[in-house]
């Protein structure tokens, strides 16, 4: 009798190894002046004499820069891949950082902002780390995004204490220098040795299904998304298709509205728990509570997508965020501080990967640089508003409420148009 032959070992899908290094490059990337950011405010504000609506200019200028260059980026990300995009990044951030370890002048720290936004890493103008996992992965997408959101809340328990440390033993300038080195010297060899542009650069197809199928698959309709399991196929729309539904302005309405009131308590929330006598050691772990409701967030929202309509899961993160922005305006002890900061971390958990998943789970993958690129540029200049425009207020009155409650309606109808957007569909061919 013949001996039945033995079944090959499946491999590990390397879009998991993607998966990996995306989620440490995020991790990094809260090194790199992201959520960090706002333990800097008091001692350099105090240091340099530098007012808080400067400060929300940085941010705007980051986001302003980061608007022009997207669509370009996206262009390169489609064409060549994040691999060495990512190396240029942290080479652009790390350079930047170490000369706002030198900065003397309010001009000199916003510029330095602006050339951080060249090749966004980290914050809401990054693509070079969310595209290329959507490319790899279609029917475990949301699983995918989940996992490389780990990354933040993991970078944000370790750099927020760790950042507080070198500020408070070396002085904020020391501080800067020492961050830069963390992160540059770990991302340009991640990049560089790992990421690929997508699986059929390698012989491979989304999710791992064998090439055979996935091409037998695609081959059916270019047109037709197949929602059977197992399948890695779907629509890709092109940026003019794109466009022309209302579908896609909705979107960019319901990012850009919740992006202008999240900026704005972003950068200033820190500062201003500080202000009301709060120790910064305590703010430092609450903003790390954020990371990590953030990131339990991301997870646990990016296995739902794969059960329920992401409109839905968005509608209920944007709710959450409301309710964090309330919970903000009232915080003036411990427990309102963790409170808001814990509910705030699960509604941007929730908008971070909502944003990353839904216009893939939209518009597909194939175009998607493209049309992040494209939408990018509205969305960061009314992010880059919210900043500055909550430090003039503060400046002028001395508080942020005023700003921060007309936030709470702006993301309450966010959520509603949300909940009221289903996914775009092509009127069958003649």
């Amino acid at each position: 009798m013949p001996e039945p032959k033995a079944q090959p070992r499946r491999r590990l899908f390397y879009g998991w190894v993607i998966v990996g290094v995306m989620a440490t490059v995020s991790a990094l990337s809260m090194a790199l002046g992201t959520l960090n950011f706002g333990l800097f405010v008091r001692p350099m504000g105090d240091e340099l004499g530098i007012g808080r609506a400067i400060f929300g200019w940085t941010q705007t200028a980051r986001l302003a820069v980061s608007g022009v260059s997207s669509p370009l980026v996206g262009i390169l990300i489609d064409r060549f891949g994040s691999r060495v995009l990512l190396a240029v990044a942290a080479i652009v951030a790390g350079t930047a950082i170490v000369g706002l370890s030198q900065v003397s002048h309010a001009w000199q720290l916003v510029a330095l902002y602006a050339v951080m936004g060249l090749v966004a890493m980290g914050g809401p103008g990054t693509m070079v780390t969310t595209v290329p996992i959507a490319k790899w992965f279609v029917r475990h997408r949301g699983r995918a995004m989940a996992l490389v959101s780990i990354g933040f809340p993991v970078g944000g328990v370790v750099f927020l204490p760790l950042t507080q440390t070198f500020i408070d033993n070396y002085g904020w300038r020391s501080a800067w220098v020492l961050l830069a080195g963390i992160g540059v010297g770990a991302i340009i060899p991640l990049s560089l040795l790992f990421v690929r542009r997508h699986p059929e650069d390698m012989g491979l197809a989304p999710d791992g299904v064998p090439p055979t199928r996935a091409s037998s698959s695609l081959s059916i309709s270019q047109g037709q998304r197949a929602d059977v399991a197992g399948s890695s196929t779907e629509t890709s729309w092109s940026l003019p298709e794109a466009m022309r539904t209302p579908t896609f302005w909705r979107l960019v309405f319901v990012f850009s509205a919740v992006q202008l009131a999240t900026a704005s308590l972003g950068l200033h929330r820190i500062p201003n728990f500080i202000d009301r006598g709060l120790d910064a050691g305590l703010v430092s772990y609450a903003t790390a509570l954020d990371a990590v409701a953030s990131g339990v967030s991301s997870l646990v929202v990016g296995l739902l997508v794969e059960r329920f309509p992401v409109r839905f899961l968005g509608g209920m993160a944007f709710a959450v965020l409301s309710v964090a922005i309330l919970l903000t305006i009232m915080a003036s002890n411990p427990l309102l501080l963790f409170l808001s900061t814990g509910t705030f971390g699960i509604g941007v958990g929730g908008f971070r990967l909502l944003q990353d998943y839904l216009w893939a789970d939209y518009f597909g993958r194939t175009h998607l640089g493209s049309i992040r690129g494209a939408v990018m540029p509205i969305i960061l200049i009314f992010g880059g508003i919210g900043a500055p425009l909550a430090g003039y207020i503060r400046d002028s009155v001395g508080s942020y409420n005023s700003i921060w409650s007309v936030g709470v309606v702006v993301v309450a109808v966010a959520a509603l148009v949300l909940v009221l957007t289903p996914r775009p569909t092509r009127k069958p061919a003649a």
